[in-house]
């Protein structure tokens, strides 16, 4: 089996890794007829094309500036930030090999026996996410009147702010994805005509209690997706620094070594592998990495100029509250 824990020990870039990696990993693919390997392939594909050609990010970046312009000017009392990512190297190998994992799991407790690969490959499908931006707001404790729940009046924002992001990117040369995910129920205070848009977190929690809003989009100049996320301060601290993060972190491990034992090893060569795959690197040790342009002390004091590990920024824009007075008329 080919992993790409193979190809982090000899200075590389991130794109030659890729390059490297896509590689064997084709080539094997066609000597074992790994109809999964080819799917891989195809994701790293993705990958390459985005650091090969991101030319386009700038424009990207520019066009949902004008929302932050937007807001700036509708909601000068609300302290916000915008960030855009692209998902960092490890993050997307573990998400990619992750979802064979959860699929097959799920499968077959299901139908007490392993999926084929063509069901397989129909839901593991396009990857939307690679590019990400998130929008993060705040209401100044300060700016509160008496008897208001800071939470309740940035729920009201946030959702206001939801209800006309899609019209108004729409004008900028994006198209609104029909989400393909039902998580149950969207929050009253959503408009009807973008329920169908949203993967409302915030009033059905994903587990380990994170919230926040997740629309996708497609970029028509570009011809690629990216997706959005809109949060409050607290849900974004849940999600990064809070139990969403840390205790997740374990109970994660704890249920994917769980699903290990359940299916047994042989039965399923794309299981096998893809779990595999996902414990090297959970076990990867960051210090020993060799890659171009990333350091690290430890798995936790580390230093990522190239998207290896935390992802690539390519949108940060802050806004500080500008309302003058203490309470808002």
């Amino acid at each position: 089996m080919i992993s790409i824990n193979d190809y982090l020990y000899s200075g590389d870039t991130v794109l030659k890794i890729l390059q490297r990696y896509y590689a064997d990993l084709k080539e094997d693919a066609k000597i074992t007829h790994n109809a999964m390997d080819v799917i891989h392939c195809n994701f790293l594909l993705q990958q390459m094309e985005l650091l090969e050609h991101n030319d386009f990010l700038t424009s990207q970046s520019q066009r949902i500036r004008e929302f932050y312009k937007y807001m700036t000017s509708e909601y000068p009392f609300l302290a916000f930030t915008f960030k855009g990512r692209i998902k960092s190297l490890i993050r997307s190998e573990q998400k990619f090999n992750g979802k064979i994992v959860e699929l097959v799991y799920d499968y077959y407790q299901a139908n007490g026996a392993c999926p084929d690969v063509t069901w397989l490959k129909r839901q593991i499908g396009y990857v939307r996410d690679l590019i990400a931006y998130r929008f993060v707001i705040s209401m100044p404790q300060c700016h509160l009147r008496e008897n208001e729940r800071r939470e309740d009046v940035e729920l009201k924002y946030l959702y206001e702010i939801a209800n006309v992001l899609p019209a108004f990117l729409e004008e900028k040369g994006f198209s609104t994805e029909v989400s393909e995910i039902s998580n149950g129920t969207h929050s009253d205070k959503m408009d009807e005509s973008v329920k169908p848009y949203y993967r409302d977190y915030v009033e059905n929690p994903g587990a380990f209690g994170y919230r926040s809003l997740h629309v996708t989009f497609y970029d028509n100049q570009s011809r690629s997706y990216f997706e959005v996320q809109l949060r409050t301060k607290q849900m974004d601290d849940y999600a990064e620094i809070g139990p969403a993060h840390h205790l997740g972190y374990e109970k994660r491990q704890e249920k994917e070594r769980t699903r290990r034992d359940e299916i047994p090893y042989g039965e399923c060569v794309y299981f096998d592998e893809a779990y595999e795959r996902g414990m090297l690197l959970q076990k990867l040790d960051l210090s020993k990495v060799d890659v171009n342009m990333f350091g690290a002390v430890n798995n936790q004091m580390m230093n990522d100029g190239c998207g290896f590990y935390r992802g690539r920024l390519i949108l940060p824009y802050e806004h500080l509250s500008r309302f003058q007075n203490d309470i808002i008329d």
